[in-house]
């Protein structure tokens, strides 16, 4: 693959994370493919189904408010090969509102770092890998650890 095509997914990551930051509008549905897989469900709990993600995104979003400055995604790295770009963020935002996977909204802030790596075809995202520091996260939130049963 060309230099110019990672160079251009990295760009559909950089513009799918502004998208995500800007609050007033969901621009970033149109960067993700609507068969878009997210492997991501620690939290999430959506289907591994095409295009569940876009409701996943949509509650995380809902739930967590960015009202600080510093709060939002912010791009630390970005790393391309092929049609797979990672990108290491760290995340920042106040556990506000209602999520059904998640506990009650605590009001309080979070500040992590995640690993997402994206496979970008077509100008579009249609696979997500991610890990983050979930400890950290529950730790910061106060939220008690899920147990399996």
């Amino acid at each position: 693959m060309s230099t110019t095509t990672t160079t251009a997914n990295k760009q559909v990551i950089r513009d799918f994370v502004a998208a995500l930051n800007d609050r007033s509008g969901e621009g970033w549905v149109q960067l993700l493919s609507p068969s878009v897989i997210d492997h991501n469900k620690i939290i999430f709990g959506e289907e591994d189904a095409p295009g569940a993600a876009i409701e996943g995104f949509r509650l995380q979003l809902a739930a967590f408010s960015t009202e600080a400055e510093g709060d939002g995604f912010h791009i630390e790295q970005l790393i391309a090969e092929d049609d797979e770009v990672v990108a290491r963020l760290r995340v920042a935002g106040v556990h506000t509102g209602y999520h059904a996977r998640m506990p009650e909204p605590t009001n309080r802030r979070c500040d992590v770092e995640q690993i997402w790596i994206f496979t970008v075809r077509a100008g579009r995202i249609v696979e997500i890998r991610a890990v983050s520091d979930r400890l950290g996260m529950f730790i910061q939130l106060g939220w008690d650890w899920p147990t399996t049963d």
